[in-house]
């Protein structure tokens, strides 16, 4: 799932910006050069309405009702923490079920039955789920998504790090909601069709990405081996549109990369926190320690998060001993995850940022910045300060739900703020892909090596 930057997704709190439609981003590109129309939801007319949101009650219970053993549990759970505060609204009414909204279910029902005309039968499964959808989408919050069975299946495969894609990792624009390429994978598709960073999806295949999440852009741009997908994109600088083909093929994409410089500078990249990262990771810093490295370079620029475990147990081989990250959910309660300083990092380091480097990279880049266990340069972060959770339903769908804060070690949460970097250096793109110099690395380098003089 590499292609989406959003493969995170586990029965664990986890972090990641495959869903960042936020506001007050920093390092956003420019609005597309015309007005993008909004889109239809994801499910026609059926897909967001709050609604359709509110009468989703009624089909719940139901499902509930019918859940497994392992999905009781995970009900039951937050039902008992719902229980310590009950928040009425303002129609005096404490659950979304009630006698009032199944009456309007009910009555909306038999009008459509009766009047709706359309040349074919009217898909009921395609209705229910779009009720089951807008009570979510009618929190307002786009990082808490409803999955279908077929979406779960598709985001849960097995994929090893192989996938039939194009070799970009795409996140959502917050300012125009399109989809948006966070970084390109060297020598695939993407990268042999000039795609860059920061490249916004306007159409896919002639249709517009605007109005769908993430889950759905991903899938339309995967594809069979072979097939090749027609991206319209808008990149800033350019007087028009770019008409790009880039075909499908097998990609194979590491989340760690590294190598050793003449100069004894050690470069780590990660570019997502996966369940193979922590293993990649640590085979890297055992080369990079064991090659008598004066100074390490993380670079975390495009990462957009990831597992909050892995990240964690990449940040225990890096920080003196204390606390790493804590979270704390609606009803105050706290979880915080510590360092032993056992491992602690014994040479100079500096971490590269950038407005895509997002959620988990960013409660690693905050660690590091607080201990002053070493320099950020770039621009500021992504600002994703929230958890997420994944909830299976016994019915093959799921529930992704935002629920909880967390903070750095000093108590910050950066979320829609971001993590300023202690060197701010904007990123030269004429001369990255004209000249192939990347000017940020080369301000790290010469960062460390004032470090070890």
């Amino acid at each position: 799932m590499n292609q989406g930057g959003d493969n995170n997704y586990y029965n664990q709190d986890y972090h990641n910006n495959g869903y960042g439609r936020q506001n007050l981003y920093y390092n956003q590109p420019q609005p597309p050069l015309q007005p993008v129309q909004p889109q239809p939801p994801r499910n026609g007319n059926q897909g967001g309405s709050f609604l359709l949101g509110l009468l989703l009650g009624v089909i719940l219970t139901t499902l509930i009702a019918g859940i497994t053993a392992a999905g009781v549990k995970i009900y039951d759970l937050v039902k008992e923490k719902d229980a310590k505060q009950v928040n009425v609204g303002s129609n005096g009414a404490e659950s979304v079920l009630n006698e009032d909204t199944e009456k309007k279910l009910s009555t909306i029902e038999e009008v459509i039955d009766e009047y709706y005309y359309k040349d074919e039968d009217i898909d009921t499964d395609l209705m229910i789920e779009g009720m089951y959808s807008g009570m979510v989408d009618a929190l307002g919050d786009p990082y808490s998504v409803y999955y279908t069975a077929e979406e779960w299946n598709q985001l849960m495969q097995e994929t090893e790090g192989i996938y039939y894609g194009i070799g970009a990792y795409i996140s959502l624009d917050p300012t125009t909601g399109l989809g948006k390429i966070n970084g390109v994978i060297p020598d695939t598709p993407a990268q042999e069709a000039g795609l860059r960073e920061n490249d916004l999806i306007y159409l896919i295949d002639g249709e517009s990405s605007q109005g769908l999440d993430l889950s759905e852009i991903v899938a339309r741009v995967k594809g069979e081996e072979g097939t090749t997908v027609h991206l319209t994109i808008y990149r800033e600088g350019e007087t028009d549109y770019l008409e790009i083909d880039v075909e499908r093929r097998k990609i194979e994409s590491p989340t760690v990369n590294y190598e050793m410089y003449d100069n004894g500078i050690g470069y780590i990249q990660i570019t997502e926190f996966d369940d193979v990262t922590t293993d990649q990771f640590t085979e890297a810093l055992a080369v990079i320690k064991g090659s008598k490295a004066k100074g390490l370079i993380l670079d975390l620029r495009g990462n957009p998060g990831g597992s909050l475990p892995v990240v964690v147990d990449i940040a225990r081989m890096i920080l003196p001993k204390g606390l790493i990250v804590y979270t704390e959910d609606k009803y105050g309660e706290r979880d915080e995850y510590t360092c032993d300083g056992e491992y602690e990092l014994d040479i100079p380091l500096v971490v590269l940022v950038n407005g895509n480097s997002a959620s988990a990279s960013e409660i690693l880049a905050g660690a590091i910045k607080d201990y002053g266990k070493g320099t950020l340069i770039g621009t500021t972060t992504f600002g994703k300060g929230i958890v997420q959770r994944v909830m299976p339903l016994s019915d093959g769908t799921a529930l992704k739900l935002t629920i909880s804060a967390y903070y750095t070690p000093n108590g910050n949460n950066i979320h829609g703020v971001g993590i300023e970097p202690d060197i701010v250096c904007e990123f030269d793109s004429d001369a990255y892909y004209e000249e192939e110099v990347d000017n940020q690395l080369q301000r790290a380098i010469q960062e460390i090596q004032k470090m070890t003089k």
